[in-house]
């Protein structure tokens, strides 16, 4: 059942500015710069994918930036979100860093990647850079409930995505109704475990009841309840896999059993223990 907004949609969620973000990304976290990133990015757009994921601290901007050139594939065809580093001081200042490092005019979705020194300091030129055209939209990441209700009491212009780990182990019920309840999208990162979730028990009975893989099931879940969500791979057999996820539907009690394995007591916080 497709219990999530927008979640009927076969090809991205609607957010709050009207810009619309596909439900399948691939994130390039730890991909090391170089020919890896690059193949990783290009595969996936010649797998259909049209989201790609980024970050400064990532260290890997440029060579996402050589994928999409190479890649022939147009623009306005691939939606790129990086992140802003609050190591750095000045969001659009970093964000006009970004594309050049990227070889683009603008990014589809600019994010405050962790609330280091607090979650409001940085919106200011978050919101400078939306309106230079640096970035489409703006939002942040790793945002608990108390830090984005302390950010919508400032904000001019309101986040319109969350980006927070979340799967059927982190199952944040009250971080994902709150943020729905002010028009945030939460979006998925690490929804497979860097891949320790595919031989749970529970998650390989489902994915043999729908004949599917575990990784597929994880992927559909998250959509199912309305996240877009990021996958990472870097093998182009696995990025195959992982798009295979609009083809099905998971049942009602599928969706229940896989509920129930999450670890975090349904939390509004977006993250354990900051690393920050």
């Amino acid at each position: 059942m497709t219990t999530g907004p927008n979640a009927a949609s076969p090809h991205a969620r609607v957010l709050a500015d009207s810009n619309k973000v596909p439900w399948l990304g691939l994130g390039v976290w730890q991909v090391p710069d170089g020919p890896e990133c690059v193949n990783a990015v290009r595969w996936a757009l010649e797998l259909g994918y049209h989201h790609i994921d980024t970050a400064q601290a990532y260290g890997n901007e440029e060579s996402v930036g050589r994928a999409l050139a190479e890649s022939g594939v147009p623009r306005e065809k691939v939606f790129v979100t990086t992140k802003f580093n609050p190591n750095g001081k000045k969001p659009d200042v970093e964000a006009e860093r970004s594309l050049k490092r990227l070889g683009l005019d603008y990014v589809d979705l600019y994010i405050i990647h962790w609330p280091k020194g607090g979650p409001t300091w940085a919106w200011p030129g978050m919101e400078r850079a939306r309106e230079l055209g640096y970035a489409r939209s703006i939002g942040v990441s790793n945002f608990n409930v108390d830090e984005l209700e302390k950010l919508f009491a400032v904000a001019t212009v309101y986040p319109v995505i969350n980006q927070v780990k979340f799967s059927v182990f982190e199952y944040r019920r009250k971080l994902l109704d709150a943020a729905e309840a002010r028009n945030v999208a939460l979006e998925a990162y690490s929804p497979l475990g860097t891949g320790s979730y595919l031989s749970d028990p529970t998650v390989t009975r489902v994915a043999e009841r729908n004949g599917r893989t575990p990784a597929q099931v994880l992927l559909r879940w998250c959509v199912q309840h309305g996240l877009p969500v990021l996958a990472k791979s870097t093998h182009r057999e696995r990025l195959a896999e992982n798009a295979q996820i609009f083809d099905f539907v998971l049942s009602d009690a599928d969706m229940a059993d896989l509920d129930a394995l999450d670890t975090t007591g349904r939390t509004d916080r977006a993250v354990e223990s900051a690393w920050w």
